[in-house]
């Protein structure tokens, strides 16, 4: 009986930190736009282009997740370069400041998420300036 108890909570558990990473991990392009809006000190034209690059880049996502068909490696190679053009477009929208600063968020997050390199290993991590 106590050992039913221990598994149900364990398994209960397991799923609230499983679907809360993924509630994380998919916030909207309205969401990551009002994020960078705050962090940047965005003008409102500037956050308006940020919102419409996110929309890009999500509806491309939602096509690569469901061509994937569950194969994560190949979902990852194919939203790499997806990843890297919406970065460097909202860079291009950015003053020289809010470049820097977008620079450092981005490589903090990196490293939260695993020390830059995705969670697939291999290559160089970016250099700091």
């Amino acid at each position: 009986m106590m050992k039913k108890i221990l598994m149900m909570c364990c398994f209960v558990l397991g799923i609230s930190a499983v679907s809360f990473a993924q509630g994380r991990m998919q916030r909207s392009p309205e969401e990551q736009a009002k994020n960078l809006q705050t962090q940047l000190k965005l003008d409102d034209a500037q956050t308006a282009k940020v919102t419409a690059i996110y929309q890009v880049q999500a509806k491309q996502m939602d096509s690569v997740r469901t061509a994937a068909n569950g194969d994560r490696q190949a979902m990852m190679q194919a939203m790499r370069p997806m990843r890297e053009a919406t970065t460097a477009k909202v860079k291009a929208l950015l003053t020289t400041e809010q470049a820097a600063a977008y620079d450092k968020m981005m490589a903090e997050m990196r490293n939260r998420m695993g020390g830059g390199q995705g969670g697939n290993g291999g290559g160089t991590p970016p250099s700091q300036k």
